[in-house]
């Protein structure tokens, strides 16, 4: 009586610890892929002006580099300043003079898990250079750009020139068909790109307007300026894919029959057979480290019993 009073508890205990590990496992298992279901943010820029200008001084062999930006963000910001003053050394008496004025100056860059974005828009706008106070580069009375990458979807880059343009104070009309020149003797020559958008699997670029400057001014002790400078720019950054999409193995085709036999047309086998024949067609899978180890564990208590019913016998 009093073995089989301990045999019992002892094979309900090696069940329940059987059991315990079979459920732990897919547990375990569901628990590690919800951890990695996380995907990173993009990312975003935007900036309504930019400058890279060389300016020559009359009674220097020196140049004096012109590289400023107004409203230059990165995801998440935003700015909405709208005047650009600056002061080089040399450049009338070292005095500030205004590269930029407008009366709408913005650039916004925003990211998430799901979109990223840059968007800039500058309205009634004039820029100028060194040694040509008077006389504005180009004055522009709107433009705009956008890059937009949202995750799983192709990114999307759009600029906009809207309204006239002035270049050195010539009314033009700019065209995407390619560069336009505007030269005006004694002054200087710019060239002006319209509208430049760059996209690819992941990112996307926009640039309204683009000008290649090389102007002598002969003022200020300003000999000559040339250079670069682009207004209304956005880039973006398509978000990362989560982990637990990316590392979704492709669906298992079905293995063919082995040796090339056909397999039967219909469900021709016994019962028993057929139920053998499905336990061999799971094969391996995630979860047979786990009923590996709870057959273990039930084999080990099925031992254990036999063992102490032996001794009680004896």
């Amino acid at each position: 009586m009093n073995g089989n009073t301990f045999r019992m508890p002892a094979r309900r205990l090696m069940t329940v610890a059987a059991a315990t590990a079979l459920a732990a496992g897919p547990a375990a298992l569901a628990g590690a892929g919800t951890a990695q279901a996380t995907g990173d943010t993009g990312r975003a820029s935007a900036t309504v002006l930019r400058t890279g200008l060389d300016v020559s001084l009359l009674n220097k062999t020196v140049n004096v580099p012109l590289t400023v930006t107004l409203n230059e963000v990165r995801a998440p910001e935003s700015a909405e300043k709208t005047a650009l003053t600056v002061q080089l050394d040399g450049v009338d008496g070292g005095k500030p003079f205004s590269v930029l004025r407008a009366d709408v100056a913005q650039a916004k860059a925003t990211a998430t898990a799901a979109k990223s974005e840059g968007r800039t828009e500058l309205a009634h706008a004039k820029v100028h250079v060194p040694g040509l106070p008077l006389l504005s580069l180009i004055e522009v009375e709107k433009v705009t750009s956008t890059a937009t990458c949202e995750a799983g979807k192709a990114p999307v880059a759009d600029a906009n020139l809207l309204g006239a343009v002035t270049v050195l104070g010539k009314k033009v009309t700019l065209t995407t068909g390619g560069p336009t020149e505007v030269k005006v003797p004694g002054v200087g020559e710019v060239r002006l790109d319209l509208s430049k958008t760059e996209t690819t699997s992941r990112t996307a670029a926009a640039t309204a307007l683009e000008l290649k400057v090389s102007v002598n001014p002969l003022d200020l002790n300003v000999a000559e300026v040339d250079g670069t400078l682009t207004l209304a720019e956005a880039t973006c950054e398509s978000p990362a894919a989560p982990e637990s999409e990316a590392a979704q193995p492709p669906a298992k085709a079905e293995e063919p029959p082995a040796e090339g036999k056909a397999e039967p047309a219909a469900d021709v086998q016994p019962q028993g057979a057929r139920a053998e024949a499905d336990l061999a067609e799971t094969g391996g899978s995630s979860a047979t480290p786990y009923i590996a180890a709870g057959a273990a564990a039930l084999v080990l208590a099925g031992g254990g019993a036999l063992v102490l019913a032996r001794r009680g016998r004896g």
